[in-house]
C-alpha cells in the first residue's frame, strides 16, 4: 500500500528534522495533535521504510566529519571552549551512529577524547572539575604529600 500525501510529506520532513512532532506539523497535521500523529506515523512500518529510503538518497558535497573537525580546530585555536566542546559532541554522535551496533569505543579512544576535552578546558578548569569528583580527596592528598616530601628533601 502506497503512502498518502501527508505520510509522504511526514517522511520527507522527518528526514530533515529527525523530530516526529515537527515533521507532523510540517506535513500538515494540526499542532495540537502533532505529537500523537508523529508517534503514530513512526509506528507505521511503511512510513519508517520510506524514511530510510529517503535517508539513503541524501547526497552532499560537504564532508561533514572534516568540516566539524575543522570547526573544532578553529574554536580551540581561538579559545571558544563551548564551540569546541559542541564540535566534539557532534563528532562523537556522527562517529557513534555510523554502526548498527551502537558506538564502539575502546579505552584508548576514550582516553584520547578525554585528553582532547581536558586540553580544551585548560588546567584551571580541569583542576576545579577534578576537585568535584568523589575521589578528589585522595588525589589532592597524594599530591600534597609528594610536594611535602620534595620540600623536606630540599631542606
Amino acid at each position: 500500500m502506497a503512502l498518502n500525501e501527508k505520510q509522504e510529506k511526514f517522511a520527507h520532513a522527518y528526514v530533515l528534522h529527525h523530530n516526529a512532532t515537527e515533521a507532523a506539523r510540517a506535513a500538515g497535521y494540526a499542532s495540537e495533535s502533532a505529537y500523537n500523529q508523529g508517534y503514530r506515523l513512526l509506528q507505521n512500518q511503511e512510513v519508517v521504510d520510506r524514511v530510510h529510503e529517503l535517508e539513503q538518497q541524501l547526497e552532499t558535497d560537504v564532508n561533514v566529519i572534516e568540516e566539524i573537525e575543522s570547526q573544532y580546530t578553529f574554536a580551540k585555536a581561538i579559545g571558544h571552549t563551548n564551540s569546541a566542546i559542541k564540535a566534539l559532541e557532534l563528532l562523537s554522535r556522527i562517529r557513534g551512529s555510523s554502526g548498527d551496533t551502537g558506538p564502539s569505543i575502546n579505552k584508548d579512544t576514550l582516553e584520547t577524547a578525554i585528553i582532547g576535552c581536558l586540553n580544551v578546558l585548560g588546567e584551571e578548569k580541569v583542576v576545579h572539575l577534578l576537585s568535584k569528583c568523589d575521589f578528589a580527596t585522595n588525589i589532592f592528598e597524594e599530591n600534597d604529600s609528594v610536594e611535602e616530601e620534595e620540600e623536606w628533601k630540599q631542606n
